[in-house]
């Protein structure tokens, strides 16, 4: 039967239960749901049918907020506000709801759930009028690849602790970053785009290793275009197809061996989306 693993982004949990998310889950079933940007306080976030949900929604109104979606409670659950970070540049997040973790009590594995910050441009690449947010001289990307160092060692952490005690390690999420030219449609002009910058493509790389992780998505997909996990809600990008990966799943070595399907739940039209982004699975054989 082997078991799936899903990532989904629902951009306001409240927004995407009136849209359906409910309906999703129950015909889709996934065994473990690792969800970003709840943007809510824990007292909306609800209960979901058939499934024990731990819960990190930050102490930013209205922002952020993740959850993990298991079969049975976790052995353990780990968030920021629980266990702050231990790696440098980190512990202003602890309190943002950005990253939970979980021992499965069904499998020797744990599952890492993270929604990474957007960032921005740096400075030099900043325009009057060119750019859909504010100017800010590259605050924003400053503390975005702050962010990323910081991450990158407490990835680390996390993973070799998963491996002593002889679990498996997969980490799902929105990372807010495209890793290969596959994973834009327009990867060309993307190049100068937060999310596809030449610096954020390279930490992504420095994540992936044989003996680390594995993309397990790019993997099983093949070196081909998509899959495509967002797309804007703005003019025809989801009818034409035009959007990005910036939602991934990369799992250990023994673990990313016994992938063997990966697919995005893309609405049937516009009217039908959930969210901007739609939800990314992957199922291993047991």
């Amino acid at each position: 039967m082997g078991f799936t693993v899903t990532s989904f982004n629902v951009n306001g949990i409240r927004a995407a239960r009136r849209r359906g998310f409910d309906d999703w889950l129950a015909d889709r079933s996934p065994d473990v749901v690792g969800l970003q940007e709840l943007r809510c306080p824990a007292s909306e976030v609800g209960e979901f049918r058939g499934y024990s949900a731990a819960v990190d929604v930050g102490s930013i109104p209205g922002r952020n907020g993740v959850a993990l979606l298991t079969r049975h409670e976790p052995a353990a659950v780990r968030s920021w506000a629980a266990v702050p970070p231990k790696a440098r540049g980190l512990g202003a997040y602890s309190d943002h709801g950005r990253y939970i973790e979980v021992d499965l009590a069904d499998r020797p594995l744990t599952v890492a759930c993270l929604y990474l910050p957007k960032g921005g441009l740096p400075a030099h690449l900043q325009r009057p009028g060119g750019m859909r947010a504010e100017m800010d001289g590259g605050a924003k990307y400053k503390r975005k690849m702050a962010f990323l160092a910081g991450f990158a060692r407490e990835l680390d952490r996390n993973r070799l602790a998963a491996a002593r005690a002889g679990r498996d390690f997969t980490l799902i999420g929105d990372l807010n970053v495209a890793h290969v030219e596959h994973d834009v449609t327009n990867w060309r002009a993307a190049r100068k785009m937060e999310g596809f910058l030449p610096e954020e493509r390279e930490w992504f790389s420095s994540l992936l290793s044989p003996r680390r992780l594995v993309d397990v998505v790019r993997q099983t997909h093949g070196d081909q275009p998509g899959p495509l996990t967002w797309w804007s809600w703005a003019g025809e990008s989801f009818s034409k197809d035009v959007g990005w990966r910036v939602d991934h799943q990369l799992a250990s070595p023994a673990l990313a061996r016994r992938a063997e399907a990966v697919w995005v739940d893309k609405e049937p039209s516009p009217d039908a989306r959930l969210s901007d982004h739609a939800p990314l699975s992957v199922r291993y054989r047991d």
